[in-house]
């Protein structure tokens, strides 16, 4: 009995001691379950931020990778812009010798050897025809002239002949007046 005694004591005990602190222990309990609400909605709202934190930081990867990409860009602008700026420069440069060479090409023409060849060739025949006219003009000149020649001479002759039959006839006219009047 004696267990049974002290079992109800306990029991009692355990009821006083319930009782006296049965309110702190209800406020214990609503505490507990209060921060233990807490603490799950502060781990909710930690994996909330992490997740933020996490979704941010691909962002800040990809802004990051973005910005890495418009540096890397911008360099092969710039770069690209100079090239352009070189490659007018000797555009121009080009097209300045390209006009010295046209002139060059315009002035090597003028005396294009194919061209001056036959030309030449050209004028040799000429030459060769004016020649061969002026040997003939130069023979026809000399006839003439050795006929000229000849012609004066017979002319002379004839002159010579002319006087003399003149004078033949004026001596059978004074003759022929002499015989008359004798």
């Amino acid at each position: 009995m004696l267990t049974a005694k002290n079992l109800e004591r306990v029991m009692e005990l355990e009821e006083n001691l319930r009782s006296e602190y049965q309110v702190q222990l209800d406020t214990k309990s609503a505490e507990i379950e209060k921060l233990s609400q807490e603490k799950t909605e502060k781990q909710a709202a930690i994996e909330k931020q992490l997740e933020q934190i996490q979704t941010l930081s691909k962002e800040a990867t990809a802004n990051r990778r973005v910005e890495q990409l418009n540096r890397e860009l911008h360099q092969r602008c710039e770069n690209l812009q100079a090239e352009v700026a070189t490659q007018k420069k000797r555009a121009k440069t080009l097209q300045k010798d390209l006009a010295q060479e046209r002139e060059e090409i315009k002035t090597l023409k003028q005396f294009d050897p194919a061209k001056m060849k036959k030309n030449l060739d050209a004028n040799k025949k000429k030459l060769a025809e004016k020649t061969s006219a002026a040997d003939l003009l130069q023979r026809s000149l000399k006839q003439t002239k050795n006929e000229k020649a000849e012609l004066q001479l017979k002319v002379e002759e004839l002159e010579a002949k002319l006087a003399e039959l003149e004078t033949t006839e004026e001596a059978q006219e004074e003759e022929v007046k002499e015989e008359a009047a004798a």
